[in-house]
């Protein structure tokens, strides 16, 4: 069976946004009087979107009384800071542009607000990846986050792919789940935010560690 089309998770995977977001947190932190993080702190953060981001950078988490006030920061220096120095991955233009040219559909799914997602997919891959086939936290519309399966499943549907023929390609131990509950193969690629050891702690099953490495294991992956 040919693969059809190929969902990738976004942070880590296809864009570094590691160190907007770490400035956004970090000034969310400092604005409501705790500690800083370190970027290797925050990049063990990342992965289930922003309200776990600052859970888990926050000390307390949620039972900090001032969660909510930190959350709200949070959200008003990410949207300022979102495309700062945030940056495509070394070989992702030509990557997807090589799957398009193979007939092999692209999308993207991720646990940021959607409106940023949508904005990151125009401002990045504007040539290959529609904004509708790029769907961040929609949970307010029904679209439970990553690891549930929902934002693959709307993607799937606009891409009109199957299950029989759709690869999910991540970074984290969540993109794994989100792949298991999905029914989907999942590449795992080391570049990101988790090393190899911990993808595979996590049950990585097919690794890619450049692009190159990527388009050979979707091309053999069924």
């Amino acid at each position: 069976m040919k693969v059809k089309a190929v969902i990738f998770d976004l942070d880590g995977t296809l864009l570094n946004t590691l160190e907007d977001l770490a400035d956004s947190c970090n000034a969310a932190l400092k604005e409501t009087g705790y500690p800083e993080r370190s970027i290797e702190e925050i990049k063990n953060f990342v992965g289930n979107g922003l309200v776990l981001l600052m859970e888990r950078a926050l000390p307390a988490g949620r039972q900090n009384p001032d969660f909510n006030r930190a959350m709200e920061s949070l959200r008003r220096h990410y949207a300022n800071n979102w495309k700062n120095k945030t940056r495509a991955y070394p070989g992702i233009e030509s990557l997807i542009s090589k799957l398009n040219e193979q007939g092999i559909k692209t999308g993207i799914v991720s646990n940021k607000p959607d409106e940023r997602v949508k904005d990151l997919a125009k401002l990045y891959f504007a040539p290959y990846i529609s904004a509708e086939c790029a769907v961040g936290e929609k949970e307010k519309e029904g679209i439970r986050k990553k690891p549930a399966p929902d934002s693959v499943f709307t993607v799937m549907k606009i891409l009109g792919s199957s299950k029989e023929n759709t690869v999910y390609v991540g970074d984290s131990d969540v993109d794994i789940e989100t792949a298991a509950n999905a029914g989907l193969p999942c590449i795992s690629v080391t570049w990101g935010f988790r090393s190899r050891a911990f993808l595979l702690e996590h049950g990585a099953k097919h690794l890619a560690d450049s692009c190159q490495d990527l388009i050979q294991v979707v091309e053999n992956i069924f």
